[in-house]
């Protein structure tokens, strides 16, 4: 069982090479360097949001930090190579990928892979995506649903990789669990652990052939970019709701509803 994982460079991305590697599913790793993981704060806030800001980010590092340690120390024994953005869709990752044979590439947390290196890969390959599919594709999507007010929205989509972005069809999809006292991070945290747990038992049904066909994407939903996030939406989350947004949804201050997850295990 070959696998190949694209991922990132940040706790959350080694936390499920790590995964993958403990059970034994992990042949070969390509690293992108992402940007800082706590990025200075844009120089025309307000003194206020600035410090939200910070706030906003040393936080998710404290999280990340907390829940998923320092596992990249764990894939020395993994052939990895770590490239850029710039090189992400080059000749030296196709050589890489022609070196290793995979026969199922999983990406999570890389830049857009273009067709180019789409035909380098094997038939099965799937991405991925921090966010339910289709109510939230695109960037940030465990930050959109808190400031939404639906948490229970926040998850993870595991989908065939294609051209249209988080639009293939669904695999698997696990929601986070809420659990009182939780700030945005926490939750984000956790809908990570989740489908990090889950991973091998996937991977293991689709090598022995078990695995559900996957359902095709019905709604078109909604795609967040990057430029739709403004620091100005911390203020909702941290001077309004306190970062608790969770505990509200739990006390029913919030309209409940679940989301239909499509689910294999």
């Amino acid at each position: 069982m070959r696998t190949l994982l694209l991922t990132g460079n940040h706790p959350r991305h080694h936390y499920i090479a790590k995964s993958l590697a403990e059970a034994d599913l992990l042949s070969a790793v390509i690293i992108e360097k992402r940007e800082a993981f706590v990025p200075e704060p844009p120089t025309d806030l307000d003194p206020h949001l600035s410090q939200l800001y910070v706030k906003h980010f040393r936080e998710r590092e404290a999280a990340e930090h907390s829940f998923f340690g320092n596992p990249e120390k764990n894939l020395t024994e993994i052939p990895t190579i770590a490239v850029t953005k710039d090189e992400l869709n080059s000749s030296r990752v196709w050589e890489f990928v022609e070196l290793h044979q995979p026969q199922l590439v999983i990406s999570y947390g890389v830049h857009f892979l273009k067709e180019e290196t789409l035909a380098r890969f094997p038939q099965a390959r799937w991405n991925i995506h921090g966010g339910l599919s289709p109510w939230y594709k695109g960037c940030i999507t465990m930050f959109w649903p808190s400031y939404m007010l639906e948490p229970q929205m926040t998850g993870v989509t595991v989908h065939q990789l294609s051209m249209e972005l988080d639009g293939g069809p669904i695999i698997h999809q696990c929601s986070g669990p809420l659990v009182r006292g939780d700030g945005i991070h926490q939750l984000a945290c956790r809908s990570i652990q989740r489908i990090a747990k889950e991973m091998p038992t996937l991977i293991a049904k689709h090598f022995a052939g078990d695995l559900k066909p996957p359902q095709r994407q019905r709604s078109p939903g909604k795609l967040w970019t990057s430029r739709d996030w403004r620091p100005e939406h911390l203020h909702l989350i941290y001077d309004i709701y306190q970062n608790r947004i969770v505990d509200h949804y739990l006390d029913g201050k919030f309209r409940h509803f679940e989301p239909q997850t499509v689910r294999q295990l």
